[in-house]
């Protein structure tokens, strides 16, 4: 059987040319395909990327094709897949064959009607000279909608290979709709349920509490969102007596860390020397398409000499994961050119001396005070996501360093009390170090940040996106 990663690797195997002007990162979704209703199987997150991709190669191939193709290298590319599973691909394109959804817009009246139908109308692996190629089409009854939509939402498709779980891509797509409304469609909890679970409902989950709800699905989805997109979404809940009865989420536009709009970016080219130089480093394909778009080629390159030097050095022993190192010096790095500056820092964006200006009228600054609350909510829930990341860490070396042997604890002990000594630490904790070891509470974190700057790297106590987006799932939004 041949593998995805042999058929993505393949220079004979190339996606159709992209047309004249036309982002192929940008897919232009119907409003009645945003918020689909499972009848049958549940809708998974690869599976929803899948039929993303797809329906953006078959809107660039035109509405004049009955069956849509296209290299299944190409397909697997835009998805970010990371496994070799030919199966699992094939068992996706099955189930998005037979499985029912019930086609709805977002906003009660938006849209035509659609009747219950499948998501594709077939879906078929061929292998012509050697190569595989997809081939799928879509239902008479569905296509004009799908491939020339006359209302519809722009996705990236880069953000959503970024997402993790299905309320999370099924939050964003939704939400996008609304980015120049301010929010989205009010609409009852439980018509919320299935859109964003990805699961078809029964009798057990009509009869779920929308706490839970809430804890599963709801919560987890907000932070991945908040995390990862160019969206700032906020759950708004309305009340029936003591329950909740409608939701709907308040929609709006981050800013680029580099203070920058995030409309219209000029696109950030991978320089071929640059992948080949990871490559020899020892990052994989997949992971460096990755970490280009979440890095940019700029600060992928700077950090690609970090791990470079770090390798060639091999101390105080060879790198093991040159991956993970590469990912802890991005985040640590990107975090120092633009994480620590402040728009409103007269350091970062000093004001020219002149006559005070007027002050604004009152709607204005109700406006820039809700903006800078805002900004402080989503800063806190930052620090907090970031402060638990870090407490498992710390955590986590202090049980490597317990599980050590005592004599491989003795030299670490030594070697510490001398780098404390080099670094002139006070006397007093040295002297604990000495008499008490080094779990006493003056001494350990000296000793847990001198074991994991050694043994993980610089930037150990820095946590990647993926990281911090694994915690906000896990502890949420509030």
């Amino acid at each position: 059987m041949v593998s995805l990663h042999e058929m993505a690797s393949d220079p004979l195997i190339t996606a159709p040319a992209h047309k004249p002007g036309v982002d192929p990162d940008l897919l232009k979704k119907p409003v009645n395909a945003l918020a689909i209703v499972p009848q049958s199987q549940r809708i998974t997150p690869l599976f929803r990327k899948s039929y993303n991709v797809m329906l953006r190669m078959a809107q660039e191939q035109g509405l004049e094709q009955e069956v849509y193709r296209a290299p299944m290298s190409a397909v697997i590319r835009s998805l970010g897949f990371d496994s070799n599973d030919t199966g699992l691909i094939k068992k996706h394109l099955r189930t998005m064959a037979a499985t029912l959804v019930e086609w709805q817009s977002p906003t009660r009246g938006e849209g035509s009607s659609w009747a219950v139908s499948g998501l594709i109308g077939h879906a078929e692996l061929r292998k012509v000279r050697g190569h595989v190629w997809l081939e799928w089409s879509y239902s008479v009854r569905l296509r004009q909608e799908l491939l020339q939509p006359h209302v519809f939402a722009k996705l990236s498709l880069e953000i959503i290979a970024q997402l993790r779980s299905h309320g999370a891509i099924a939050l964003y797509e939704i939400c996008s709709r609304y980015r120049e409304v301010g929010q989205t469609s009010r609409q009852p909890w439980s018509w919320w349920r299935p859109v964003l679970s990805g699961k078809p409902e029964t009798e057990e989950t009509r009869r779920q509490e929308y706490r839970f709800f809430k804890r599963d699905v709801l919560k987890p989805a907000l932070a991945e969102v908040n995390a990862v997109t160019d969206l700032v979404v906020e759950l708004v809940e309305s009340r029936s007596g003591r329950f909740i009865s409608d939701l709907q989420f308040k929609v709006s536009l981050r800013d680029r860390p580099d203070g920058g709009s995030s409309r219209g970016r000029a696109p950030d080219v991978m320089d071929a020397a640059l992948g080949a130089r990871l490559l020899e480093l020892g990052i994989d394909e997949p992971t460096v398409s990755q970490l280009h778009a979440e890095h940019g080629v700029e600060l992928l390159r700077d950090c690609t000499e970090m791990l470079a030097r770090r390798v060639a050095s091999a101390y105080p022993e060879p790198l093991r994961e040159p991956g993970r190192y590469l990912r802890t010096v991005l985040a640590a790095e990107r975090s120092k050119r633009f994480g620590d500056a402040v728009a409103g820092d007269p350091l970062v964006n000093p004001v020219p001396a002149g006559p005070k200006p007027a002050a604004p009228p009152a709607s204005s600054a109700r406006r820039d005070l809700s903006d800078a609350a805002q900004k402080i909510a989503e800063q806190k829930r930052q620090a907090r996501w970031h402060e638990e990341w870090l407490r498992r860490r710390r955590e986590h070396v202090v049980s490597d360093l317990s599980a050590l042997s005592d004599a491989e604890q003795q030299r670490l002990v030594q070697a510490l009390l001398a780098d404390m000594e080099a670094r002139r630490t006070h006397p007093t904790i040295r002297k604990r170090l000495q008499t008490n070891g080094w779990q006493h509470p003056m001494v350990l974190h000296e000793m847990v940040r001198f074991y994991a700057a050694t043994h993980i790297g610089e930037g150990w106590d820095r946590p990647t996106p993926a990281q911090l987006l694994e915690i906000a799932g896990q502890v949420g939004d509030e």
